[in-house]
């Protein structure tokens, strides 16, 4: 019995289906895969777009398939009549869905006679290993984050160190929201799009998803987590640098020195399967061998406590994980390396590459450089 795999979303936010499709839409729209051969169902303001820019084998005109189901069904057709048109064209009654797919979709299709099973991600697996031509787009990205990553670093280093210790540039304060802004408007124009783009000073980024705003100080650490999505290409790119205008105390240091041979000894153990998860212990290990803990201090949790990496590419958090589950990496896979310390009476401290997963090891993609004090 034939299986069909079914998508109905928009490709501007479900990267599977941009990923099947190589279309970009607004949205939502019908895929259907069977027997390896992809369609689309389109409407009349999509399909001649779709036919020309998209992957697919076949694009279908929706008003087509659904005056077809009317002259069947003697009734005007919901979007699951039309589904269920296509599917009994091509003798399929076995779906597979993604997780997120919608409850009252299926609940209709099975009311059809369809079995529809949801699909774990990765729903498809083939996304986890990156060919080249991924590999070129995610690296575009980066470069385009790393350049203005560069800028960032230079307001602060340029930076004026006020009696109370925050920072001013041009005349007024320089804030989180400001930084922020330098690096959104040079990554807009080298077509790269940020959203949530952490610059979080000092206890800020002891939560190391806290975005940040307001004054930056001297002497703090600095944590700057970058991760647009080019705007052409879909995929993401993710670099983290944490800086000290000023001095930094000496705790700080030796976070910097420590997350530094974090990153090494990730950099040593990553290969064709090798275990995220021993690769994450280790660290751990070696953090706790210098004196940092993890653990709950003071109510809140501090030290090592988020993984060591993850997966980037139509997603910015993709499979697989280097963290305290297992994850078995294969060549080919694009993952990040961030271990990162938090402390409240130290700050945060991380610093993120990406890496592409090698036969005996990694080939690190990120070529900004790693400074603490600026």
């Amino acid at each position: 019995m034939t299986i069909a795999r079914l998508i109905i979303a928009d490709s501007e936010k479900n990267a599977n289906l941009y990923y099947a499709t190589r279309f970009l839409a607004p949205d939502p729209f019908i895929f259907i895969q069977v027997n390896g051969r992809r369609l689309l169902v389109m409407s009349d303001l999509e399909i001649d777009r779709a036919k020309s820019q998209s992957s697919v084998e076949e694009v279908l005109s929706y008003a087509k398939v659904s005056a077809q189901a009317k002259q069947r069904l003697g009734k005007d057709p919901t979007m699951m009549d039309v589904v269920d048109e296509v599917l009994q064209a091509n003798h399929v009654k076995e779906l597979e869905v993604p997780l997120d797919f919608g409850v009252a979709y299926a609940d209709r299709l099975r009311t059809f006679g369809y079995t529809v099973t949801p699909k774990p991600e990765p729903f498809y697996p083939e996304r986890v290993i990156k060919s080249e031509k991924e590999i070129a787009h995610l690296t575009q990205a980066l470069r385009a984050t790393e350049v203005a990553l560069a800028q960032a670093i230079e307001l602060i280093r340029n930076a004026e160190i006020k009696p109370d210790g925050t920072l001013w540039i041009g005349g007024k304060p320089l804030t989180a929201e400001l930084i922020r802004k330098v690096l959104h408007l040079q990554m807009m124009e080298r077509d790269c799009v940020g959203q949530h783009t952490i610059v979080a000073c000092g206890v800020q980024a002891v939560d190391p998803h806290n975005e940040g705003s307001g004054p930056l100080y001297a002497n703090q650490p600095i944590v700057m987590d970058v991760f647009p999505q080019h705007a052409q290409t879909r995929y993401f790119a993710d670099i983290t640098r944490t800086v000290v205008k000023g001095k930094a105390s000496d705790k700080v240091h030796r976070m910097f020195e420590a997350v530094r041979e974090g990153q090494e000894i990730a950099y040593r153990r990553i290969k064709d399967g090798a275990d995220g998860k021993a690769i994450h212990d280790e660290i751990l290990r070696y953090f706790e061998s210098q004196g940092f803990k993890t653990g709950e201090q003071g109510g809140r949790m501090q030290g090592f406590f988020h993984g060591t990496g993850h997966g980037v590419g139509l997603e910015i958090h993709e499979p697989p994980r280097i963290s305290s589950r297992a994850d078995t990496l294969k060549a080919g896979m694009v993952v990040t390396v961030e271990p990162g310390l938090y402390y409240a009476d130290a700050g945060g401290m991380r610093i993120e590459d990406m890496v592409v997963v090698t036969k005996d090891g990694c080939r690190l993609l990120t070529e900004a450089p790693k400074m603490l004090e600026v």
